[in-house]
C-alpha cells in the first residue's frame, strides 16, 4: 500500500466499473474499499463479518432481511443512506445493496472478503465478485 495521502475524489475518477470495488489502502486486517454503484446488488450475507457502509456521494438503499420492526412479510425492510451517512450490516444479515440514481460509497471489510458473500451461483454480470482490486 502507498503510505501517502490518497484523494478520494481522484481515486473515484480512475475507474468506472459498478460494482468492482477499490482497495485504497488497509488498517490492520482490513480493506478500505470504495466503489461506483447503481442498480442492484444481489441478496448476500457475510456469515464471519460485520459490513460497514459510508456514502460519500449519492445515495445508497440497503434491502435488510433481519427480522427487525418494520419489515415486510418475512422480516425485510430497507434502510436509505444519503450522502455522509454510515450504516453496519451485522454479520449472518442477508442484505442487498442498491441505488436507483447512483452513488459512491466506502467500506471496511476484513481483507479477503468476497463481495458477494455466501453467494457463489448465479452472480449476474454486472456484479463484481471480487474481494477488491488494487488502486490504479
Amino acid at each position: 500500500m502507498i503510505n501517502e495521502p490518497i484523494d478520494l475524489p481522484t481515486a473515484l475518477k480512475s475507474f468506472d466499473q459498478l460494482w468492482s470495488p477499490r482497495i485504497v489502502t488497509q488498517v490492520n486486517d482490513y480493506d478500505v474499499r470504495i466503489a461506483k454503484v447503481a442498480g442492484e446488488h444481489i441478496w448476500h450475507a457475510h456469515e464471519n463479518t460485520d459490513e460497514f457502509f459510508l456514502v460519500l456521494d449519492g445515495e445508497l438503499s440497503i434491502g435488510l432481511r433481519d427480522g427487525e420492526p418494520g419489515g415486510a412479510d418475512g422480516g425485510e425492510r430497507v434502510v436509505v443512506l444519503p450522502q455522509g451517512a454510515v450504516f453496519v450490516v451485522p454479520r449472518g444479515v442477508e442484505h442487498r445493496p442498491f441505488s436507483t440514481a447512483g452513488a459512491s460509497i466506502l467500506m471496511f471489510e476484513p481483507t479477503g472478503t468476497s463481495t458477494v458473500g455466501d453467494r457463489h451461483d448465479a452472480v449476474p454480470g454486472h456484479v463484481d465478485a471480487t474481494t477488491g482490486h488494487a488502486l490504479g
